[in-house]
């Protein structure tokens, strides 16, 4: 007897020999690589469908993860010069503040594929330059991710970084 399933691409059903169980091959309609699964003879292979809903509820709670992170780091008070948080707060840290907040939202909409606005993000942050590039340095050698940069892979996010760099020098 064969074992019968369906192409996880194209949904052809599948007919392969018992000895396949296990193993991996090419589907006869797509050509696409498929894993023969190890069923009992004649048994069909049932597959459920992606629920939407589940995607569309992940995607909304990450989106309100970010807000509640942001809406932290703007509450944090940065120390001043002389070691205390407050109204002392000078211009300058300020920015230092604004433009690290802006490159991680550049990385962070780079790894998520929004290639519009993080282009312009990054135009608000060559001008920077030096500054900018120290952040980056920062950010790249930081044990501690940034918040919102957590969920990147490492390989991925220096990959961001250096062509962040690029655009910058």
């Amino acid at each position: 007897m064969a074992i019968t399933f369906h192409c996880e691409y194209c949904h052809k059903k599948i007919e392969a020999p018992n000895s396949a169980s296990g193993r991996w091959g090419k589907c006869p309609a797509c050509h696409k690589k498929v894993y023969v699964p190890g069923l009992d003879a004649g048994e069909e292979l049932k597959l459920a469908p992606i629920d939407e809903s589940d995607i569309e509820r992940q995607k909304r709670l990450i989106a309100e993860t970010r807000k509640i992170e942001k809406e932290i780091l703007s509450q944090k008070e940065i120390p001043d010069e002389s070691g205390e948080a407050g109204g002392g707060k000078s211009k300058s840290v300020r920015n230092d503040k604004e433009l690290r907040e802006d490159i991680a939202n550049y990385l962070r909409q780079m790894a998520d594929g929004e290639l519009d606005y993080a282009e312009r993000i990054a135009k608000s942050i060559v001008p920077k330059g030096k500054k900018a590039l120290k952040i980056l340095d920062e950010i790249a050698v930081s044990e501690i991710p940034e918040p919102g940069l957590g969920d990147i892979p490492q390989q991925v996010l220096s990959g961001l970084i250096r062509a962040l760099r690029g655009k910058i020098k």
